[in-house]
């Protein structure tokens, strides 16, 4: 059994209560949790931003308005674990201890932010590299990692794979504030090149994108490892 960690993005998930994709995403997540030890990190989401965008007018200090957007990831992973019923371990993690110690009951194990600063992405590489994982995947709005921004450039370039050092290259320019909406930040590029657990960035718009890559290696979108290796399937 592989160790498969998934950064599922709120804005992919939950973009808003009303849209939320959590009943089409709950049979996908379950069939992988069947073959493999599943820990998922769920993302703030359309909600968090609002939450935190309403901080910000309040005149609220940034690191006050990330706990806030915290709060929202925790409120989205416990909607995903009341879901997934008996598939889940019935709490949500709030720290990569508790998740390590959740994960004992080889159940899937789903978690949201932690620390006011890092993004639910940079908690799910850490907890990649605390549990070993056999590849971290990021689950995003977007097939791949661009030279751009793919919706502003048409220019914007995908890349099939980068380096770890690569990745760093070129997320390291964007601004950390609380509700940070990228593809990649990048506390969580350098944890992926400290770690070399293999990271894949996909579309999950469709969630049978995320069960083809597991199951049968057919998707787009792209690799990051220090070696041009496909970590998909498992």
């Amino acid at each position: 059994m592989k160790k498969v960690v998934i950064s599922l993005g709120g804005s992919i998930l939950i973009p808003s209560l009303e849209k939320n994709k959590i009943q089409l995403y709950v049979p996908v997540l379950r069939e992988i949790a069947s073959r493999h030890q599943l820990f998922i990190v769920v993302g703030g989401g359309g909600e968090a931003r609002r939450y935190i965008d309403a901080a910000r007018r309040l005149g609220i200090d940034e690191g006050t308005a990330d706990e806030i957007g915290i709060l929202i990831t925790r409120l989205n992973a416990t909607m995903l674990v009341a879901a997934m019923g008996d598939d889940a371990y019935p709490r949500v993690a709030e720290s990569h201890a508790e998740a390590k110690k959740f994960a004992e009951h080889k159940k899937c194990v789903i978690m949201g932010g932690i620390t006011p600063g890092q993004t639910t992405d940079a908690v799910a590489a850490v907890l990649a590299e605390r549990v070993q994982a056999d590849v971290f995947i990021n689950v995003t709005s977007v097939d791949g990692i661009y030279s751009a921004d793919p919706k502003k450039d048409k220019r914007a370039v995908r890349y099939d794979h980068l380096t770890p050092r690569q990745l760093i290259g070129i997320v390291g320019k964007a601004q950390l504030v609380a509700g940070l909406n990228t593809v990649l930040d990048i506390i969580a590029a350098r944890v992926v090149e400290r770690s070399g657990i293999p990271l894949v960035v996909l579309d999950g718009t469709d969630p049978e994108n995320l069960r083809a890559a597991l199951l049968s290696g057919t998707y787009t979108g792209t690799v990051v490892s220090r070696k041009k290796t496909q970590p998909l399937p498992l």
